[in-house]
């Protein structure tokens, strides 16, 4: 078990709660027919868009207010818009996500759903179908090997996150093929693009690099993509306003001049 001292205290909270429901976990286990993530990414970049998993997100600690709209909805604007994936909240305490939601959005979208959660035991797999699964090194720390064998045992595919150089080479020890760096310190919860950039140099070319956090204008995209992006994930700039739009202006990035979004927010 991680360590959780130097954690913001909504960090600490997220993790006490996680750790309260993996005592909850069902007993059967999920059997998962993925749809491909990296396949999806490929189709992106074939059809000229930036892959962008967009994240339907109802709130969470770092932003204000809660958006009300059906989560469907959503999904399917964030699709029509470019997205090359989805990634859907099942944390219920601090983030509003379900997972009734994850399997409402699956159900009406035919690209890769990733689950956003916080997961800390195995049990906590069994949860949900979904084509990907979040697994966070810092929060799991020395048990991400066995928790990304068993997620794969099930099906499912595993989105490793990292935050420094040394997270990345446990993830990587543990056989990770696809990994996020998170661009806010969980500590502070302060964003810094360049978190991303001093880690992706480390990164093995046959490693699918995903940039998390903090992405809020095309330049951000831009950024994150010259420094080894190959694909982004987005929330809270996409679900601010017009999810549609917001989408399509990110997945847009390279090809058109300029920024079509222009914002000062930090979003997760």
């Amino acid at each position: 078990m991680e360590d959780t001292t130097e954690l913001a205290p909504a960090v600490r909270s997220i993790l006490s709660a996680a750790r309260d429901r993996a005592a909850e976990g069902r007993t059967d286990r999920v059997d998962v027919d993925p749809r491909d993530l990296r396949a999806a990414f490929d189709r992106a970049e074939a059809d000229g868009r930036v892959p962008l998993i967009a994240e339907v997100k109802p709130t969470s600690p770092t932003t204000d207010g809660a958006r009300e709209d059906d989560p469907v909805a959503l999904a399917e604007g964030m699709v029509a818009g470019g997205a090359a994936a989805l990634s859907v909240l099942t944390e219920p305490e601090h983030f509003g996500g379900s997972v009734a939601v994850l399997e409402r959005v699956r159900e009406a979208v035919d690209v890769p759903v990733l689950r956003k959660d916080f997961v800390v035991a195995e049990s906590q797999l069994d949860a949900v179908e979904s084509d990907v699964v979040l697994l966070i090194a810092r929060f799991v720390g020395d048990d991400l090997p066995d928790l990304l064998a068993a997620a794969r045992e099930r099906g499912f595919q595993v989105l490793v996150e990292v935050h420094d150089r040394e997270e990345l080479t446990r993830a990587l020890d543990a056989g990770a093929t696809t990994i996020g760096v998170n661009n806010r310190d969980l500590a502070e919860l302060v964003v810094d693009l360049g978190t991303f950039e001093s880690v992706a140099p480390h990164v093995p070319d046959e490693v699918t690099l995903i940039a998390e956090s903090g992405i809020g204008s095309p330049a951000d995209v831009r950024r994150m993509r010259a420094a080894g992006a190959d694909a982004l994930l987005v929330g809270s700039a996409i679900m601010d306003g017009d999810v549609e739009a917001n989408t399509r202006a990110l997945t847009r990035a390279e090809a058109d001049d300029g920024d079509h979004r222009d914002t000062t927010e930090t979003p997760t």
